[in-house]
């Protein structure tokens, strides 16, 4: 299928929508994440809390790195998770 799903966890700080300077005050500390499939030249954001879904993945080594952000996107800290998919075989009837 391609798909792989990536459960994190934040200590320290809630995984919310909330953006700009003015939310670097909230306390308990809040945040979401930069999310970078492959090296891409872009990266997405998601303030969910929930598990990453990615699809439609290519048989093959994939990298996802994951940056837990500030509000105002300042990184601060990094995981990459390596994993490969795996190719999937012809269905002859």
């Amino acid at each position: 299928m391609g798909l792989v799903v990536i459960r994190y966890h934040a200590e320290n700080l809630r995984i919310v929508a909330a953006y700009g300077p003015g939310a670097l005050s909230v306390s308990p500390r809040i945040g979401h994440i930069h999310v970078t499939v492959d090296d891409a030249p872009w990266h997405g954001a998601d303030a969910s809390g929930e598990p990453l879904i990615i699809q439609s993945l290519p048989a093959g080594p994939h990298k996802v790195w994951i940056g837990l952000a500030d509000p105002t996107h300042r990184v601060l800290d990094s995981k990459t998770v390596n994993f490969v998919v795996p190719a999937h075989p012809d269905h002859q009837h």
